[in-house]
């Protein structure tokens, strides 16, 4: 991974990843809804802290992680 080029490559892989998130996280009715997700409504006062869809997004991003470390090995 000492070539600049490697780190283009995953820049331009993250960007897609981003990218396709970016249109087709509409079409996922779960993401930002999970029953953890803490949501408070008061009369003209809306609080919303999607906490368990951090925590699924957390877990997903560090299996990938863990997955690209174990494969540049």
């Amino acid at each position: 991974m000492s070539h600049p080029g490697w780190l283009l490559i995953l820049v331009g892989l993250l960007m897609v990843g981003v990218g396709v998130v970016w249109l087709w996280g509409g079409s996922l009715p779960w993401l930002g809804k999970l029953p953890g997700d803490i949501a408070v409504d008061r009369g003209n006062f809306h609080f919303y802290f999607p906490l368990a869809t951090c925590i699924v997004l957390s877990l997903m991003l560090t299996g990938v992680m863990w997955l690209v470390r174990l494969f540049s090995r």
